[in-house]
């Protein structure tokens, strides 16, 4: 069986579509599964155990880049071409679902109620009130897998997991433990004005706390490839606190996974954290908690009483850490 899944959206998206493959794979362990994602999210399949055994490919397409006549017709042959029996889509808009229907594709799964719904066969009900994950999951409903969703995991690479293990040697940590931090943001989302980024000086205050009650237990800041306005601030604010700056995902990962503590924002980051099942601290603003953490005693939400990040107090976070 070719399988095909279109999964819009970042590396978060991604991550949470991984219970889903999971499945698939479950239930069908000789299928060949191609997914479609955005260029920015590619990275998530570094992580992804069945990228590794080469049983999933990914396909780039940009869908909000400005394609001509052209791009699209050069992306419906490459999946003609491919003679897939289904397609799983977690796009709601008519152009994906007419888009699924000019493929041919004779099982075409996605969301009821949704503007393309008229060119899919399999619709299945969208219940957009839970964890992404388990809506994600709803998709197998149209192939009859009616299977809780399991737990979202990741594979960690040995080479990312010595490189983690080397970093943390250097940064005078790996006997300690430490308490990692990830306050970025992509810029797609500032772009977008999404409130996802918590003010440095009341991080500050968070990790001055810490240190006061912490003192053997080191502050590490996690550097994205987006985030160097922001942690130049932090480090001015907070010049004892140590740095990492992982290259890709799969090392961001294996930093997560060694950490003690992680103290995040709603953000890709959170998820691989609660992949690696390291306890977790995230902090959300406008976005429902639960709708992107799930139930779990090592996974904490911090929502603010107004739905700014900004009007999250310090001590909102340091009573979910020491009680």
């Amino acid at each position: 069986m070719r399988i095909l899944a279109l999964i819009p959206g970042g590396i978060g998206d991604q991550l949470l579509f991984f219970p889903t493959l999971d499945d698939l794979k479950r239930v069908y362990p000789n299928a060949t599964i191609d997914v479609i994602v955005e260029p920015r999210a590619t990275g998530a399949y570094r992580v992804c155990k069945y990228a590794h055994d080469r049983s999933l490919s990914t396909i780039t397409f940009d869908f909000k880049d400005r394609n001509g006549l052209a791009d699209w017709m050069n992306f419906l042959g490459i999946i003609r071409d491919r003679e897939y029996d289904v397609v799983l889509s977690l796009g709601r808009k008519w152009v994906v679902g007419f888009l699924l229907w000019l493929t041919g594709i004779p099982i075409r799964i996605g969301y009821a109620g949704t503007a393309g719904e008229l060119f899919l066969t399999n619709p299945v009900s969208l219940k957009s009130e839970q964890y992404a994950a388990a809506m994600y999951h709803d998709l197998l409903g149209g192939l009859d897998i009616q299977t809780p969703c399991p737990e979202l995991s990741v594979t960690l690479l040995k080479e990312d997991i010595e490189w983690a293990e080397n970093t943390q040697a250097q940064l005078g940590v790996k006997d300690s433990g430490y308490i990692l931090i990830h306050g970025g943001s992509s810029q797609k989302a500032i772009d977008r004005g999404i409130d996802k980024i918590y003010p440095v000086e009341k991080w500050q205050q968070v990790i001055q706390q810490i240190q006061q009650r912490q003192p053997g237990l080191p502050v590490v800041v996690a550097k994205g490839p987006e985030d160097d306005a922001w942690v130049e601030q932090l480090l001015s604010a907070c010049p004892d606190v140590k740095t990492v700056e992982p290259e890709d995902v799969g090392k961001l990962a294996a930093t997560i996974a060694g950490a003690n503590l992680v103290l995040c924002t709603d953000s890709a980051p959170m998820h691989l954290a609660v992949a690696v099942k390291t306890y977790t601290i995230a902090l959300f603003g406008p976005t429902e908690p639960d709708k992107l953490f799930p139930e779990s005693d090592k996974a904490i939400a911090v929502q603010s009483p107004t739905g700014k990040m900004a009007d999250i107090e310090p001590n909102a976070i340091l009573e979910k850490m020491f009680g």
